[in-house]
């Protein structure tokens, strides 16, 4: 019985690992990648009008690294659209 316990969480986890690298996936990941960059941008305000250098330095640096990560997933997603036989 352990067995097929194994098996299904076995088939679970390779169709979480499929998923993040399908277009729906990639969609999701530029989604929460863009909500968390709001929260980044909040950030940066608060640091402004507390003339908190050290927190405006940190905000932005993430706010470019969440940039970044949509930029990679963007690209990502390209190269699966050029892999697409059907789009040809």
């Amino acid at each position: 019985m352990s067995t097929t316990t194994s098996a299904q969480k076995k088939s679970t986890v390779a169709k979480a690992k499929g998923f993040k690298k399908s277009k729906p996936g990639t969609y999701l990941a530029i989604g929460t990648s863009l909500f968390s960059a709001v929260t980044h941008f909040k950030r940066v305000r608060a640091a402004r009008g507390e003339s908190d250098t050290l927190k405006l330095i940190d905000a932005v640096v993430s706010a470019a690294a969440v940039a970044t990560g949509v930029a990679l997933l963007v690209r990502e997603l390209r190269r699966m659209s050029d892999d697409d036989i059907l789009t040809d």
